[in-house]
């Protein structure tokens, strides 16, 4: 599989109650690797899909970390190295109450000037599905990227999947103009929130139901109720999730797409993937940052590179 995405640095600042503005909140501050395709990617290896591999885009300031971190996870990393631009950098603001909710403040940097002379027919060799992370979709470089890629899919005959990403980029966006950009692609896998603004409908089923009138195949994520998988314009399943008490929410739809993708690659159906999907998701949410367990974990923060 071949994820093409995000690769950042997520700076994971946990704490409890309202931030206090104008003055201190006290919290506990981890930096470690992240971005949403670099997640999926370490997820589908983590839950067993042979040969993952990502494109991504990053600074010469924190490559080789991020190069390391992905190799100890499985994943083979075809990054390329932006001479300009930093590493894309997120600040995840996870408040540890009972929901153990994230606000990001995102800074893309290198990840979102990946653009179609990064990409090359050849690494779809031996490639039997194609994810996009939809954070390529909010940039003019990386839509471009993304309309390439498609095209070449389609020639090979590669399905395609694509996660929404982020609710406020999609707003900034607009949903016609998103839809248009992902025509053709067979999974999309939309959050709850996100499923609803594509369709303007309250319901998550009634949105989920109508975007399959679009894509063959969509499964929409729930966090703690689940997922919904359909069809042809109908909701075939409601796959509980599996309780977790949550100590950080990042990358839990990530972990919850990376298995949903390994288990269709090892043959299972749409719904045995989705309760795939829940068992990491509650993975996820027990753990700080977005990334699975890697052997070997080399740093919790990258280290200096260059002068």
């Amino acid at each position: 599989m071949l994820v093409v995405g995000d690769v950042v640095t997520d700076v994971v600042a946990r704490h409890r109650g309202p931030l206090a503005a104008g003055t201190d909140t006290g919290a506990a501050i981890r930096t470690v690797p992240g971005g949403a395709g670099a997640n999926v990617a370490c997820w589908a290896a983590h839950w067993g899909c042979p040969d993952v591999r990502l494109l991504g885009r990053v600074g010469v300031d924190a490559a080789l970390w991020h190069e390391r971190e992905l190799r100890a996870s499985g994943v083979s990393p075809q990054l390329v190295v932006d001479p300009r631009a930093p590493t894309g950098t997120v600040i995840c603001l996870v408040d540890t109450g009972a929901e153990a909710e994230r606000t990001f403040l995102t800074d893309s940097g290198a990840s979102l000037s990946i653009d179609p002379g990064d990409w090359s027919d050849g690494l779809l060799d031996g490639v039997v599905r194609l994810h996009l992370s939809g954070y390529l979709l909010f940039s003019e470089p990386s839509r471009a990227l993304v309309a390439v890629a498609l095209e070449s899919a389609r020639r090979r005959g590669v399905p395609v999947s694509l996660d929404p990403a982020s609710v406020g980029f999609l707003k900034d966006l607009g949903v016609e103009r998103f839809l248009a950009l992902v025509e053709g692609i067979d999974v999309l896998l939309p959050s709850h929130a996100e499923a609803c603004l594509l369709t303007g409908l309250p319901d998550v089923g009634d949105a989920a139901a109508e975007l399959s009138r679009r894509v063959p195949l969509v499964v929409a994520k729930r966090g703690a109720e689940g997922a919904l998988v359909a069809r042809s314009g109908r909701v075939l399943a409601r796959v509980p999730a599996v309780a977790a008490t949550p100590r950080d929410t990042t990358g839990a739809g990530d972990a919850f797409t990376g298995a949903f993708l390994a288990a269709l690659h090892a043959g299972a159906e749409p719904e045995e993937a989705a309760a795939e999907g829940c068992r990491a998701g509650a993975t996820a949410v027990q753990r700080v940052g977005g990334r699975p367990p890697a052997e070997g974990r080399l740093a919790e923060r990258p280290p200096a590179e260059g002068p």
